[in-house]
């Protein structure tokens, strides 16, 4: 599937986790409902997630509950619900997209060293990452942290930055699959690639003029490869 890698001038690939690395829908979207039901509030149907999802829990929250009830006591009250249930879930249905292992796997073999930026609270993200990439040595594992903002704000990627060393800014590819990815990469000044099989659709991917857009994860490979 994938050709032996000629000298690439990436030296670090940073990734979304939701929708790029995992699909996740299924567990999010269940977590979500069991949060809303046992706050009294109407359920949400699952195709609806798509469009929620990918800017941190809180604003999963407000979108996923009745627009006048959003408050800060209900979010907090979703959260309390939305917590437990998810730690305890999050791996009944999430499964690595096909091909992403194998991404992995020849990317840290090839020298590239691996980080994941993602707006999922941190517990999960590193719960999630080391459940199915326990294998892969990650320079960072980040997500949405309290009193730290959020992408698109590029401070996630700063922090990766740091972790790793001493770097130039166009030797980092950062692949998701948001309008929030493209912008994160965009104000961060790094290469930036969609990638079209996750949550959102390919116009919306297109629209932020990313380097890259990628239809598979060898797509995403021959990327990395063509950067020299």
């Amino acid at each position: 599937m994938y050709q032996t890698m000629a000298q690439s001038k990436i030296k670090l690939a940073i990734f979304d986790l939701d929708g790029t690395l995992l699909d996740t829908i299924g567990d999010l979207g269940a977590a979500c409902n069991f949060a809303l039901k046992s706050c009294g509030f109407p359920e949400r149907k699952m195709e609806e997630y798509n469009g929620l999802v990918g800017r941190g829990i809180y604003n999963l929250f407000r979108g996923a509950m009745p627009e006048d009830m959003r408050t800060d006591e209900n979010v907090s009250r979703m959260r309390d619900f939305f917590i437990p249930y998810y730690n305890r879930h999050m791996a009944d249905h999430t499964r690595p997209y096909n091909g992403i292992p194998e991404l992995l796997e020849k990317l840290e073999k090839a020298g590239v060293s691996l980080a994941v930026a993602s707006n999922k609270y941190q517990e999960g993200a590193e719960a999630l990452v080391r459940q199915f990439f326990g294998e892969r040595n990650f320079v960072s594992i980040l997500g949405q942290r309290e009193g730290l903002p959020i992408k698109p704000d590029p401070g996630i990627v700063r922090e990766i930055e740091r972790a790793y060393g001493e770097i130039d800014r166009t030797e980092i590819f950062y692949a998701g699959d948001s309008d929030v990815d493209m912008e994160t990469g965009l104000n961060a000044g790094v290469v930036t690639a969609g990638v079209t099989w996750g949550f959102r659709t390919r116009a919306e991917l297109e629209a932020k003029h990313p380097d890259f857009l990628c239809d598979t994860p060898e797509e995403l490979w021959e990327a990395v490869v063509s950067l020299k």
